[in-house]
């Protein structure tokens, strides 16, 4: 919907770049208020639970009102009478969407492996060797940083093209990435990570393996792909467009299969080997920016 209001191209990404920015706070933000309505979670009774849904039910309403009542431009719904079928099989025509679809399989895995990975590495007394809440607190910053990453993604999102911020970003994470696998993990330096303290949560700094510093700043990196690797798969399919959409978003499924593989590999060979597995997602990624994102299909008829 974003990039269909952007009209494609820089806007429609800059467009998701904002609607991920939103998405990022109230991931971030979430978390603290149910923290805050329920309490500790240990004493906490099941009516405790109750302003929560209350509150989720709101939201999920709202949502059915704004939708309903704001009228949407879909410019290609009078367009095609194709049956779905039809229309999936034309979108899986286009190179392009194939090795996009491919991307956000890929990137939704290495987005959610890499902090996955890091937060049981940094728990282990035989590895991070950091208390689990800590741990939690440093992986957190990964998405913290995510948030930051597409706040400046929707800043620039106009003037930068998808394929540039993708590129950079897919590079950046690589060099990251291996960074963290070569890395020492005795040297320790100071990160700075929200802390639980006697009275409270503060912001301070905490001892890690410069590993995990690595790992955690690639979160900028994922921040603004989902946008990029959507706004360059889809761009020139036309009336393929809302099944191509359809067919993408069930490739989001990387996000629980590359993970599984990563966690196998981290349990028979150790952490940072596993992370071999996001070198090569990085790796596609950044071949998806420079080589499988130009439309070589237009002869193919949207209209």
């Amino acid at each position: 919907m974003l990039n269909t209001l952007g009209g494609g191209g820089n806007k429609g990404n800059q467009l998701i770049q904002v609607g991920g920015s939103f998405n990022s706070i109230m991931a971030t933000l979430t978390p603290i208020l149910v923290g805050v309505l329920i309490g500790e979670a240990t004493k906490a009774q099941i009516t405790d639970v109750f302003p929560v849904m209350y509150i989720a039910m709101a939201v999920f309403a709202l949502a059915f009102v704004v939708l309903w009542a704001v009228k949407i431009p879909e410019p290609n719904e009078e367009k095609s009478n194709e049956k779905l079928g039809d229309l999936m099989a034309g979108a899986l025509k286009f190179r392009h969407f194939v090795l996009g679809a491919i991307a956000i399989f890929v990137y939704v895995g290495l987005e959610v492996g890499t902090p996955g990975i890091l937060n049981l590495f940094l728990s282990d007394p035989n590895a991070g060797g950091i208390d689990t809440t800590t741990a939690g607190f440093v992986v957190g910053t990964y998405w913290f940083l995510m948030l930051i990453g597409r706040l400046v993604g929707a800043s620039i999102g106009g003037k930068v093209s998808s394929k540039i911020m993708l590129t950079v970003a897919s590079a950046s994470g690589l060099v990251l990435v291996l960074c963290g696998i070569f890395s020492s993990t005795s040297s320790l330096v100071s990160m700075p990570v929200l802390q639980q303290t006697t009275t409270g949560i503060s912001f301070g700094l905490t001892q890690v393996p410069i590993t995990a510093v690595f790992f955690v700043l690639v979160g900028l990196c994922t921040s603004i792909m989902w946008g990029g690797i959507f706004n360059l798969a889809v761009e020139g399919l036309g009336k393929y467009l809302a099944a191509a959409s359809g067919i993408f978003m069930v490739l989001v499924c990387g996000g629980g299969i590359l993970p599984a593989i990563q966690g196998y590999i981290a349990d028979v060979a150790g952490y940072l080997p596993s992370y071999w597995v996001v070198v090569a997602c990085l790796a596609y990624l950044l071949f998806y920016a420079l080589v499988g994102s130009k439309n070589v299909n237009k002869d193919i008829p949207v209209d």
